[in-house]
């Protein structure tokens, strides 16, 4: 019965679909489309040669159907359904861990203070591989489900800890996740805000924040937005309003369906809008920091530092399907106050490769703000104040991606002690150290040049030149290869950074960073700086 309702589930989705577009011109050519698909799918699975799962065979037809759309127009199962619920929640069961699901082991990213994962002594870098008698390789779907489970009830994991199999039985428990998990008075009288994401508790708890650094003695606000991904679109104007008078525009949304045309206005009344405040993005603020970060730029009322934020300029609803799933899907992009999309990469133009096209900057429109300054499209937020440490270069973002920063200072941690972060530097001993590290693990990673050299030296070959350019070719590989060795010497900056943040989170908690970065980290203590020195502030916004 249960194999039933995943074959119709998605028949009776695209029955909706001809129900939702019955208005539009093709809507014969979307019946005879469908009825195309739903008959091939009846005959495959009738005839097929071999054993065919008919949920697997639809699950990859729906897949196919949306990859070439944009990345965030998905596809949810039940479970899926149930985890962005939790996500936009803030509160989840489980043992309190940040963790990333591999195919035949689990590792734990970072342990939450105080929580189960933590209390029973478990490690960023370790391993799970078996959870109660399942082995996490046997199992099919997605084995962190595995983790969470009722409040109190117990589970063994199973784990792997520098080359050594070890055990442990922890308790489970509900799960704060805190959109706002710092905030302190620092440098005197500057308030300084984390707000990692945002979620149902993003407008509460910044609020409570601010208010508090207020009571404090707070005469200036630092909002970090850096890493922030995004999340509810609602909790960002509420974000905004906590600066701006009520009745500002915040964001438009702007889509072919006229129902998702909106501007979106600020209903409330503000905490604030004198005080001097000071954004922090980088390359990882998206989505929802955008719109915060854009917006307040727009509105002349914060100064932005730091690097210029990822470029998502789309809007995504999800709309329920039959049998508790979902289709997350985009409808619109949005425009900040002056009117500009900061969406980066146009996934209706594609290249030959299929990959989405970039906005060259020289074809970026200019905008101005409220007080007549001039802002620019197409790239996501540019800074006020750009600062090469909160930079992601095509090396570094490889780092991250390879997990290079983190198996290393996974190897630190157990090779290293410290009681505190007072006086603690990345030096040069240790960068050496990690270009070793990379050299022993066969770091590497390919370039954009060294995709479009490829991509020629193919079409090369094709031509039947490959015999006249070979050892052209092999001699420009061996100096692009050379100038990603000095490209990693080059960054140093940037990856001493990374290197610091991921080293201190081992040995003190996301807290302990934290209070280590108010004090060291060059991004705050510029942003501090510029509310410090008055007429600084007030010519940037000028």
């Amino acid at each position: 019965m249960k194999l039933k309702k995943r074959i119709l589930l998605p028949i009776l989705a695209l029955g909706i679909l001809v129900t939702s577009a019955s208005f539009k011109n093709d809507f014969f050519e979307i019946a005879k489309q469908i009825e195309i698909f739903t008959t091939l799918y009846k005959e495959l699975n009738m005839n097929y040669v071999d054993e065919v799962t008919p949920a697997t065979l639809m699950d990859k037809a729906i897949t196919g159907m949306l990859e070439d759309l944009d990345p965030y127009t998905v596809y949810w199962n039940e479970q899926e359904v149930e985890d962005a619920r939790i996500k936009n929640s803030g509160t989840y069961t489980g043992i309190g861990a940040s963790v990333k699901t591999l195919k035949d082991k689990i590792i734990i990213v970072e342990p939450f203070k105080d929580y189960p994962a933590d209390k029973a002594g478990l490690k960023a870098g370790d391993e799970i591989i078996k959870i109660g008698d399942i082995t996490v390789s046997d199992f099919e779907d997605d084995a962190g489900e595995l983790l969470k489970g009722a409040s109190g009830s117990s589970v063994q994991l199973t784990f792997i800890r520098q080359g050594k199999t070890q055990t442990t039985t922890l308790q489970r428990e509900t799960v704060e996740v805190h959109a706002v998990p710092y905030y302190k008075l620092i440098h005197g009288d500057v308030g300084y805000i984390v707000l990692q994401k945002f979620n149902q508790k993003t407008t509460l708890e910044t609020k409570a924040a601010l208010e508090d650094l207020k009571s404090q003695g707070a005469k200036k606000i630092v909002l970090d937005l850096r890493g922030n991904p995004g999340g509810l679109l609602n909790e960002a104007i509420n974000i905004v309003n906590l600066f701006v008078p009520k009745g500002e525009t915040v964001v438009t949304t702007k889509s072919v369906i006229e129902k998702y045309n909106k501007t979106y206005k600020t209903r409330n009344e503000p905490i604030d809008t004198e005080i001097p405040l000071a954004i922090l993005v980088n390359g990882r603020s998206a989505s929802a920091s955008e719109i915060v970060s854009g917006g307040l730029q727009d509105l002349d009322r914060a100064v932005v530092v730091g690097a210029r934020s990822f470029g998502k300029g789309l809007v995504q609803r999800p709309k329920k399907l039959t049998y508790g799933t979902q289709l997350k899907v985009t409808i619109s992009r949005y425009y900040t106050p002056s009117g500009r999309c900061i969406q980066a990469l146009d996934y209706w133009n594609r290249d030959e490769n299929g990959d989405p096209v970039r906005l060259d900057p020289k074809n970026y429109n200019s905008f101005k703000t409220k007080g007549g300054r001039t802002v620019y499209d197409g790239g996501g937020i540019l800074p006020d104040i750009k600062l090469e440490s909160a930079n992601f270069s095509p090396v570094t973002t490889a780092l991250l991606k390879d997990n290079a920063i983190f198996d290393f200072a996974t190897q630190y941690y157990y090779n290293h002690s410290m009681d505190n972060w007072e006086g603690f530097e990345v030096t040069e001993t240790d960068f050496q150290n990690f270009l070793k590290f990379l050299k022993d693990k066969g770091f590497t990673y390919e370039t954009e040049t060294e995709k479009e050299f490829a991509k020629a030296f193919r079409r090369a070959e094709d031509d039947q030149l490959e015999k006249d350019i070979q050892k052209s070719y092999e001699q420009l590989m061996a100096s692009i290869e050379q100038a990603k060795q000095s490209d990693l010497v080059s960054k140093k900056v940037e990856i001493k950074s990374l290197l610091t943040d991921e080293i201190l989170k081992r040995y003190f908690y996301k807290e302990g960073l934290y209070d280590y970065q108010v004090n060291h980290n060059p991004e705050i203590l510029e942003a501090v700086s510029v509310l410090n020195d008055a007429n600084k502030y007030k010519r940037i916004l000028k």
